[in-house]
């Protein structure tokens, strides 16, 4: 998984898997998803960011199954 941001476009891009996407879908007037061949999710778009996420801070939190 890997998330960036560009702050010239104030976009947050979170990809999920690698994998050719083949169909977005807009899930509001900001915010996308990336959905490949098989119908798994590969990324998620969200424009206007600062407004919209806390950008502040990051915590990556795997807990063990």
């Amino acid at each position: 998984m890997k998330v960036r941001y560009f702050a010239d476009t104030d976009t947050l891009y979170i990809e999920l898997r690698e994998g050719a996407v083949v169909e977005t879908r807009d899930l509001d007037e900001n915010t996308l998803v990336d959905i490949d061949d098989q119908g798994h999710l590969v990324a998620i778009t969200i424009e206007h960011a600062k407004d919209r996420a806390e950008l502040a801070s990051f915590v990556y939190e795997r807990v063990a199954a």
